[in-house]
């Protein structure tokens, strides 16, 4: 692998489950079925789901607020917080890392240039007046919100048939790069699934960590297979030359 400059990399599901959060898309094992398996995508993840039964979306959400809060990030995480810091430190360097995930394990482990493109679940937005504002309660009880007072509040996570958070930055991300990493993705959810493509197409190195193959693995120039806690860390002191 070249030695790289300006780096993309995006986080899906895989990079926290090992720090015991839930997937959507597990099929089942010790610890039972993945959250869609539970919860049908349509009830909890759809705006016409909120209309329809918002008490039971937004208890969905507020066990799940409460889940990640007592989790820790893992060596994956910290890993890239590493990267993070020390990368951007280098002159004409730059790093992005775009997370599908909904919670802040990467903030914990110290990594600021993170952009979540599926929103947060430690963020409300609120329906009445698009602010949005740091929350780690429950929604349930219709609280008011903090900047305009009306009870409208809703989980600031990006449902499907919603656009994601700021495209245009990570295409612009994208188009300056001349590595993509791809680390603990499915490769089904899109637009996430086709930034590989996206990067081939602009003469990006590629690059995907993961347990096992994704659905867009055809795609990459390179795939590791292997635990995030193992391989991440390995391919950051790799990247920094150690």
């Amino acid at each position: 692998m070249h030695k790289p400059q300006n780096i993309v990399i995006l986080t899906g599901a895989g990079i926290s489950a090992e720090s015991g959060i839930e997937t959507f898309r597990s099929d089942g094992g010790p610890d039972g079925p993945g959250l869609w398996e539970q919860h049908p995508i349509e009830d909890v993840a759809t705006p016409e789901g909120f209309a329809r039964d918002p008490d039971l979306v937004l208890n969905f959400y507020d066990m799940r607020r409460a889940d990640v809060q007592t989790k820790q990030p893992n060596a994956a995480h910290y890993a890239l917080a590493r990267l993070d810091r020390e990368w951007s430190a280098r002159a004409g360097h730059t790093l992005l890392i775009v997370t599908q995930n909904v919670d802040d394990l990467h903030e914990r482990a110290g990594a600021e240039c993170v952009h979540h493109m599926h929103g947060e679940l430690l963020s409300a937005l609120c329906s009445a007046c698009l602010g949005r504002s740091q929350w780690t309660g429950p929604m349930i009880g219709r609280p008011a919100c903090p900047r305009c007072g009306e009870t409208a509040l809703r989980p600031d996570v990006v449902w499907f048939g919603e656009m994601p958070y700021d495209m245009e930055r990570i295409y612009a991300a994208l188009r300056s790069a001349d590595l993509f990493v791809s680390i603990g993705t499915s490769g089904a959810v899109y637009p996430a699934a086709g930034f590989v493509q996206d990067a081939r197409s602009l003469g990006v190195q590629t690059l995907e960590l993961n347990l096992e193959r994704s659905e867009g693995s055809g795609w990459f120039d390179e795939t590791r297979l292997g635990t995030a806690g193992v391989l991440v860390p390995e391919w950051v002191k790799e990247v920094l030359g150690e």
